[in-house]
């Protein structure tokens, strides 16, 4: 993806992440046992690996919907695990994407992108309207404007949740398994989404189990287990050829491999 980055007009993106001995417990429950990890400006990195592996704590550590015991985290220029850090300004950088869509019922789908530009960036009603309907465009949506989520498919309501968080010009993006609570048919509409912002240049972390779209949108795929990265690389490497035991034993029961062949 890095190619496209550097080619794409008006794609660079400067919140790039550097997570360095990054710890934390749920009382006697270590979930995250020092994970060193650095996303480049411009780059997709997927985490994938089983359920309880630390992948989604990892994420909401980010942007300090977690608060870490140790290490250090730095987001654009700004350490988040820094206890003098303006956590608003910071997370004006972030745009996170979670398994549900947590939109409000009784907003339509251009205010519920709007809302959040109105209180914490302070735009007028009309820039707000404006880049919403931009951001709802963007993910194809801008003809259902005015409904409401209940009038909505699960997918189109994720797809109003992305433009959300787009709206309010992000530098990264945190996807938390976004296709998760989707049915099969609208999966895809999600991840052709994120397929563009990657295109774009939207630097991303992403945790998933959509093992194709890691594949060919990934610049790298971290695998996690028990609270540590056990391997990292290349996507294609990683998903085809995986180096460790516990990778390829993860793989085997997440791939069909009639369609993909794990090297031994």
């Amino acid at each position: 993806m890095n190619d496209v980055v550097q080619n794409a007009p008006g794609a660079v993106h400067a919140a790039g992440v550097s997570i360095k001995d990054l710890r934390k417990s749920y009382g006697s429950n270590e979930v995250l046992k020092g994970i060193d990890l650095v996303v480049a400006p411009g780059e997709v990195v997927c985490l994938i690996g089983p359920s309880g592996s630390g992948k989604s704590t990892l994420l909401r550590c980010v942007n300090l919907l977690e608060q870490p015991n140790q290490g250090t985290i730095h987001v654009g220029g700004f350490e988040s695990t820094d206890p003098d850090v303006d956590i608003d300004k910071m997370r004006r950088k972030v745009g996170m994407v979670f398994q549900q869509f947590n939109l409000f019922p009784h907003l339509s789908a251009l205010q519920n992108c709007t809302i959040a530009q109105t209180k914490v960036l302070k735009r007028s009603q009309a820039d707000a309207s404006a880049a919403a309907m931009k951001n709802l465009e963007r993910v194809g949506l801008g003809h259902l404007a005015d409904r409401f989520p209940d009038q909505l498919s699960g997918g189109q309501q994720q797809r109003v949740a992305i433009a959300r968080a787009l709206s309010m010009d992000p530098e990264l993006m945190l996807f938390d398994e976004p296709t998760s609570a989707l049915d099969p048919e609208t999966v895809g509409d999600v991840l052709s989404v994120m397929r563009n912002l990657a295109r774009e240049g939207m630097t991303m972390l992403v945790v998933t189990h959509e093992m194709g779209f890691a594949r060919e949108v990934a610049d790298r795929v971290v695998f996690m287990d028990g609270g540590v990265v056990v391997e990292e690389g290349v996507a294609e490497r990683v998903i085809s050829a995986p180096a460790h035991a516990r990778t390829k034993e993860f793989l085997r029961r997440v791939l069909d491999p009639t369609h993909i062949d794990i090297a031994e």
